[in-house]
């Protein structure tokens, strides 16, 4: 396994992957990785003949009072798991070679970006869609793979992809849950004993939406009362939105009729955590 620091370095070797004929996948992360990360790897590793690792926590995605500079980082684990999932190529560059001077040149995704975590976090999307953009400029992917845990993420990558005209295909890998249902993030790291316990509400809230969905109920506001109930229960979660959405445009419904997403944001304490589940 290769890890390779600079932009220039990393052209050098894909053109002569490419060069070979070989195809390449790329998992973007920012580290600290789990379950999650690796099936993502995993997932790339099955399907293309070079795998290629992003670590890199961007800066332009977390917002003044957010946890940058907080936020959980482990080089070290990170490497060794890489090498375990039979990563070929970890790209690790810092901040002064993806910026080397003042940005001033941002991707945007529109409407999608402007509701639900886009609307609680000005920014964050365009610093995703921006550095997305930079890898797949830098790293010329046949394949790229991202968690379906932030879908609103994974909608709004996809339409970039197909706005812009990447050369490449976007493949979406299933949300990673704990044992206990609480979805993988790397901010879990966060919560304390009881906080974890309290968190729990969001999977038992997704299991009432999905069994409500299973008796045929398809009307939003029901599902979404019945839901909403189980996570009031728990004081310490402050409910950020709970919403469904059609599950290929991401435009709001009041009935569904295909398949949809039920996405759901909140605060366990200072720890904000995303979670949904596929409808239909």
């Amino acid at each position: 396994m290769e890890t390779i620091k600079t932009i220039a370095g990393i052209n050098k070797r894909i053109k002569e992957v490419k060069q070979e004929g070989c195809s390449v996948g790329l998992v973007p992360t920012m580290g600290y990785f789990h379950d999650g990360h690796i099936s993502l790897i995993q997932k790339a590793r099955e399907e293309c003949d070079i795998v290629v690792i992003s670590i890199f926590v961007n800066p332009l995605q977390f917002g003044m009072k957010e946890d940058f500079s907080e936020y959980p980082r482990n080089l070290e684990k990170d490497l060794v798991i890489a090498k375990k999932c039979k990563a070929d190529i970890v790209f690790i560059p810092d901040n002064t070679e993806m910026y080397p001077e003042k940005n001033l040149t941002f991707v945007e995704v529109g409407e999608l970006s402007e509701c639900l975590c886009g609307k609680s976090r000005p920014g964050h999307f365009r610093g995703v869609t921006t550095v997305v953009a930079k890898l797949f400029n830098i790293i010329y992917p046949d394949k790229a793979y991202f968690g379906e845990k932030d879908f609103q993420q994974l909608i709004i990558i996809k339409k970039m992809v197909k706005d812009l005209n990447f050369n490449m295909e976007i493949i979406p890998v299933p949300l990673f849950r704990e044992k206990d249902g609480l979805a993988m993030s790397s901010r879990n790291v966060y919560l304390s004993g009881q906080q974890r316990k309290s968190a729990l509400s969001l999977f038992k809230a997704i299991e009432n939406a999905k069994n409500n969905y299973k008796q045929g109920i398809r009307d939003k506001k029901t599902i979404i009362s019945k839901a909403k109930a189980v996570i009031n229960k728990e004081k310490e979660i402050k409910l950020e939105y709970m919403e469904i959405r059609d599950a290929y445009d991401f435009k709001p419904v009041e009935k569904i009729k295909g398949k949809a997403v039920l996405v759901i944001a909140a605060m366990v304490g200072k720890t904000r955590l995303i979670d949904n589940v596929i409808l239909g």
